[in-house]
């Protein structure tokens, strides 16, 4: 693929910034101490998972975690550290179709969950065609477990290829369901002649956000740059889809909003050359597939003005899969807080840096974990965990 090095529009006209492994990039207020060396820990030694790659909390509740298997089903178990075993709280195995980058992907509690008794599933689906759906499930036990049999599909979305399905799914501080969707897979994001990530048309390789509070269908927030314009449908629309809030985008792995001030920060999956971190804003676009990361491709992108470079990258030297992290709010690790934690799935390498830095920082160096970061989690707490794909837990620590 060509590249160049062509200045990113938008982007400081500084030098990159290098940062070792712990450094926090080039924020305003110097640290009050020296950000802590990162390492981790074993948690929750009985249990052991096939393909995990979400762990999260129900809101407010620090009682039991839920970890989401890429096959289709979720587990849960208690917030203990010597619990034997986990049980099921969804399993819908039968219609999620698990293999590459496909599955069970995604997985968002109500806000106000159990009192409001929603969940949200994403997963690929290849009944009729290969497609993402977003679909809403129903806890009829007051959120001991989710009723498979009650789902309503809200969104499906047509998949090309059988990567790059993105899937990560949350709510925002807004209350709306943020949805992150890749551009389609294959490689280049070659469909149509500027690609997936650029047009409008379509709800891949963009971030989504949309109301679910409709007893039937989804709406649509008022502030979305296309907010009048008809919904699109699962292969897209005749004008610019409503449903998108932001755009630009290769593969949205693992993204989060900082607790404290709503923030969302993205890793995007790179191509050859560059992994990147977001800070992503309302009808912001990130680039793909114009550039990967600050690097022009080459490719014919359609008429993209006012790019936005990523916050932070990192070489192939470095890593080849980013995985999004989220800012620490926790208490455990000293001089951490305010500080935006992520990974890298191939190598295992998580890096910190301060959340006011500015673009565009690069990465080197870094916490050498071992693992093959498929998550982070957060617990209620603000504490962070990693998610390993071979099927353990672990605790983010500092010292």
């Amino acid at each position: 693929m060509p590249h160049s090095t062509a200045s990113y529009p938008g982007a400081i006209a500084a030098a990159v910034l290098l940062l070792a492994a712990c450094s926090g990039g080039s924020g305003d207020t110097p640290a009050p101490q020296a950000p802590p060396v990162l390492g981790v820990e074993r948690v929750f030694p009985n249990l052991s998972f096939t393909a995990p790659v979400a762990m999260l909390q129900a809101p407010g509740d620090s009682s039991r975690w839920f970890v989401v298997e890429q096959a289709g089903r979720v587990r849960l178990f208690a917030n203990n550290a010597q619990v034997p075993a986990f049980g099921d709280f969804v399993d819908i195995s039968g219609r999620v179709t698990s293999s590459g980058e496909m599955g069970l992907l995604g997985m968002a509690f109500h806000p106000a969950f159990p009192a409001n008794p929603r969940v949200y599933l994403s997963y690929t689906n290849t009944t009729a065609g290969r497609v993402s759906r977003i679909s809403e499930f129903t806890s009829t036990d007051g959120g001991l477990t989710l009723d498979a049999s009650s789902e309503r599909i809200l969104l499906v979305i047509d998949q090309p290829e059988s990567n790059h399905n993105g899937g990560h799914i949350a709510f925002g501080p807004d209350g709306y369901l943020y949805i992150g969707m890749g551009d389609g897979g294959g490689a280049n994001d070659m469909h149509g002649t500027i690609g997936n990530g650029q047009l409008m048309t379509t709800m891949l390789g963009k971030m989504l956000r949309i109301d679910v509070s409709p007893a039937s269908g989804y709406g649509i927030p008022p502030t979305n740059p296309s907010s009048g314009n008809p919904l699109c449908g699962a292969a897209g629309g005749a004008q610019h889809c409503p449903e998108i809030y932001a755009s630009g985008f290769r593969n949205p792995w693992r993204w989060s909003f900082d607790r404290q001030n709503g923030q969302l920060w993205v890793g995007d999956v790179g191509q050859y050359a560059l992994e990147e971190i977001d800070r992503v804003t309302l009808g912001g676009n990130y680039g793909w597939r114009c550039f990967e990361g600050t690097l022009a491709t080459g490719f014919a992108c359609g008429a993209s003005p006012n790019l936005l470079p990523p916050v932070a990258e990192y070489r192939r030297s470095e890593g080849r899969s980013v995985t999004g992290g989220y800012v620490y709010r926790g208490k455990a690790i000293a001089g951490l807080a305010g500080r935006y934690v992520f990974g890298d799935y191939a190598t295992g390498r998580i890096w910190h840096m301060a959340s006011d830095t500015q673009p565009t920082a690069l990465m080197t160096g870094g916490f050498a974990s071992r693992l093959s970061i498929a998550s982070f989690g957060e617990g209620d707490d603000g504490e962070l965990y990693v998610v390993h794909y071979g099927g353990q837990l672990y605790r983010l620590t500092g010292s």
